[in-house]
């Protein structure tokens, strides 16, 4: 596990050294108690080269509480905000060049985390639910189907992994692990949102490391297709995913997505290779998302890590902030919005946290608009045991 620490902490870090213009706040962590003011100095290099500098504050990364132009003297200017509760807030710069090119750049900071509360509260019945569609999945069979695929590295095994899931759908996956015939902590790695194919990396590097490791793909399609393949997929069936039955709690996209991972954990623990101890679920964005979720459905799960984890404060606009990613909230053309927003509490990722039994490492980006911080942190202040939190002061969202 540990050395799977280094890439997660670090590699996702979004540090834009070459800025035009560079934004600097008055504290590094970006960390401040109610009443304390996040004062920023923005430097601008060559202010001649833009015809317009233009700042919103955004408090909760939702809706703006100031904006106008930048007012720039010797090619700087500052812009202060009071936090006057616990929250979070976002600065944005947006210029344009004398071409009309656009661009922003992006700062923000945190107030008193650790009272940060959830927009809503778990459904009465979260857990029966849940149940019930475990349930549903333990009544199909696994028929589990593995493809052996030859590897020029001998210590290693590779293969393509076929499951069955609910309602006539399947798991598509791969997997891989040390050739030999020893036991071996057991690794579930789940993915960031879009529609792609699978690298063997992802597995095989872990294998080499010493990991029994299973990459699930999160929608049911082929593992290593053409890249023109996925791209069409996305286009069509499968274009704004998310949306696909957010309407009602039953027929939600994420149901077979979260239900694809907890199958996933129970074939990782009937394998041979197991040690019969150790199993890590570990992903980012809708990957982080999913971790959180296996987390608190299988209590198999002995460490669980998620960076920047997304699906958390489903409802946050209902107290003026946004929620994470897909922003169910907001996916509600042609839709019953009450319906859509009732059936959104069974998926926010929040609510799978309180029955997480495993320790859990959570990064989050401070800066984030796509995963905001402020959901992340107040779902996972459910939990104190066994929780760490790291904060990435000037992390966007993953390498973004």
């Amino acid at each position: 596990m540990l050395k799977l620490l280094p890439s997660f902490i670090f590699i996702f870090l979004f540090i834009d050294l070459y800025s035009k213009i560079r934004i600097t706040p008055n504290r590094e962590d970006r960390v401040f108690h109610t009443g304390e003011t996040i004062s920023w100095q923005i430097t601008i290099d060559s202010v001649e080269k833009y015809d317009s500098l233009r700042y919103a504050i955004k408090p909760g990364a939702l809706s703006t509480l100031e904006e106008g132009m930048l007012k720039v003297k010797k090619g700087k200017s500052n812009i202060s905000y009071t936090f006057d509760k616990p929250g979070s807030v976002i600065l944005e710069i947006r210029w344009g060049s004398p071409d009309r090119w656009q661009n922003r750049v992006v700062d923000g900071g945190i107030c008193d985390p650790e009272d940060f509360q959830l927009s809503s509260k778990r459904p009465d019945d979260f857990k029966e639910f849940w149940s019930e569609k475990i349930a549903e999945l333990e009544a199909i069979p696994m028929n589990s189907w593995m493809q052996l695929e030859p590897m020029e590295d001998t210590s290693v095994v590779y293969a393509k992994v076929l499951m069955d899931n609910i309602r006539g759908s399947k798991i598509q996956a791969q997997m891989a692990m040390p050739n030999n015939c020893e036991k071996y902590p057991a690794l579930l790695i789940v993915q960031w949102a879009g529609v792609y194919g699978l690298s063997r990396d992802w597995v095989i590097n872990r294998a080499r490391e010493g990991w029994l490791v299973l990459n699930i793909n999160p929608h049911d399609l082929p593992i290593d297709m053409d890249p023109e393949f996925y791209q069409d997929k996305s286009k069509n069936e499968l274009k704004n995913y998310p949306a696909l039955g957010n309407e009602y709690r039953d027929s939600s996209y994420f149901l077979r997505m979260y239900l694809s991972c907890y199958r996933g954990v129970e074939f990782l623990k009937q394998y041979p290779s197991w040690n019969g101890k150790t199993i890590v679920v570990t992903g980012d964005s809708q990957g982080g998302m999913q971790t959180i979720v296996t987390a608190g459905l299988h209590p198999d799960i002995t460490a669980a890590m998620a960076l920047v984890p997304a699906g958390f404060d489903m409802l946050g606009p209902e107290l003026d902030r946004k929620g994470g990613w897909p922003q169910w909230y907001q996916q509600i053309e042609n839709k019953d919005s009450s319906a859509v927003r009732e059936a959104s509490r069974y998926y926010d990722a929040a609510n799978f946290v309180p029955d997480i039994s495993c320790p859990v490492l959570v990064g989050v980006g401070l800066l984030d608009e796509t995963c905001p911080p402020q959901g992340i942190i107040a779902g996972m202040n459910q939990i104190d045991k066994q929780k760490k939190m790291i904060y990435l002061p000037q992390s966007q969202h993953q390498d973004r």
